[in-house]
């Protein structure tokens, strides 16, 4: 009778032993579950984007409906896009002067909503309101590393914050870091296209590090040009029908001179190119720095080093990346840029917005010259 006794006890343990496990299992298939929902929202197989299948003019930015929306990977977060930057670099990917391959998503700007993250993510969650820079944000869908993802404030707009990544994190780091600290506060920095995109950041921005600027722009363009504070103030002519002003109508570099009693200016940022280059140069003090980032008249044309020789200046030719080399010089950033935004020490001019089935007449005005803030495609 005892062993029998002992016999059913045991039968009784290993039958609570299995209904223990079973439980355990069915708890631990809904913790992942429920751990998965948290990781992704509902998702389309494919999606609205603007495509480029060849080089060219702004037509050859093509809306496609069934594009696949792209998969994440192990430290990617899925962003359903509210609005994607447009952006000069955008135009040169389209026509081929800065080559890509074949075929692509246009854009490298955007922000909207994580709807999925991958594994190893741990910092960014679904819900979460982000603005990135990466290429493919031409599109309701676009993966991007989490460590690219920047937050956005709940008292910041979207749209401010997407018109912030590209132009607002490359006008930080012109008036920061690519002069080389060549100029100090209180010295004379010449700001070329104040009238309206990064110029129209970086304006303001090397006023909050206490330069004195001069800033160019258009003369229709006059009120937003002064409304960015500089101090000093050259307006030229229109040059109808392109994205710059048309710098022979006044003598630029006389008028640097004159403001500046004849020493020039510590630092030249110059987007424009080609049109502005003598004058650029011309407008350097003494080992002063030429910073050349944009091509909005054309590539600057190569020219001989001894040019730098009278004042001992130096030349840059810097792009975003270099600047934003790591997660911690990217927040640096981006979160001086929104706490200026948030203390309105900084202002965003959005100049409007395109949907993206008019991605074409996008691209077409941005090149038109009429912009006079950010152009965004608002992607519903």
């Amino acid at each position: 009778e005892v062993a029998a006794l002992f016999g059913l006890h045991r039968l009784h343990s290993a039958a609570e032993s299995l209904t223990g496990t079973m439980l355990a299992l069915r708890l631990a298939s809904r913790m992942t579950a429920r751990r998965a929902s948290s990781r992704r929202l509902s998702v389309p197989s494919v999606m609205k984007a603007a495509v480029v299948r060849e080089p060219g003019a702004a037509d050859a930015l093509k809306v496609e409906s069934d594009f696949p929306v792209p998969d994440i990977a192990a430290g990617q977060v899925l962003v359903k896009n509210a609005f994607a930057g447009i952006n000069f670099i955008d135009t040169y990917h389209r026509s081929g002067l800065y080559a890509r391959d074949l075929p692509f998503v246009g854009g490298q700007e955007g922000g909207g909503e994580v709807v999925a993250v991958g594994s190893d993510v741990k910092d960014v969650k679904v819900g979460d309101k982000v603005a990135y820079s990466v290429f493919g944000s031409y599109a309701e869908y676009t993966a991007v590393p989490a460590a690219k993802c920047l937050p956005v404030p709940d008292d910041v707009p979207m749209d401010v914050a997407v018109s912030c990544v590209v132009q607002g994190l490359t006008a930080h780091y012109l008036t920061s870091d690519a002069h080389a600290q060549l100029i100090q506060p209180g010295e004379w920095m010449l700001v070329h296209g104040v009238g309206g995109g990064t110029c129209q950041w970086a304006a303001q921005m090397a006023k909050i590090r206490g330069y004195k600027v001069i800033g160019t722009c258009a003369k229709g363009k006059g009120d937003i040009g002064k409304a960015t504070g500089v101090d000093e103030l050259i307006l030229y002519d229109e040059a109808p029908g392109t994205a710059y002003e048309d710098y022979e109508s006044v003598d630029g570099l006389a008028k640097v001179l004159e403001i500046t009693d004849g020493a020039g200016c510590k630092a030249v940022i110059d987007g424009i190119g080609k049109a502005t280059l003598d004058m650029s140069l011309g407008s350097l003090a003494q080992r002063g720095i030429f910073v050349s980032f944009g091509n909005a008249s054309g590539a600057v044309p190569a020219y001989p080093p001894l040019r730098h020789i009278a004042k001992s200046s130096f030349m840059c030719r810097p792009k975003l990346l270099d600047y934003t080399r790591n997660r911690e010089e990217l927040l640096y950033r981006s979160n001086e840029i929104m706490g200026w935004l948030q203390s309105g020490q900084l202002k965003v001019s959005v100049d409007t917005s395109f949907p993206l089935d008019q991605a074409a007449e996008g691209h077409k005005y941005l090149e038109s010259g009429a912009s006079t803030g950010k152009v965004l495609y608002r992607i519903d």
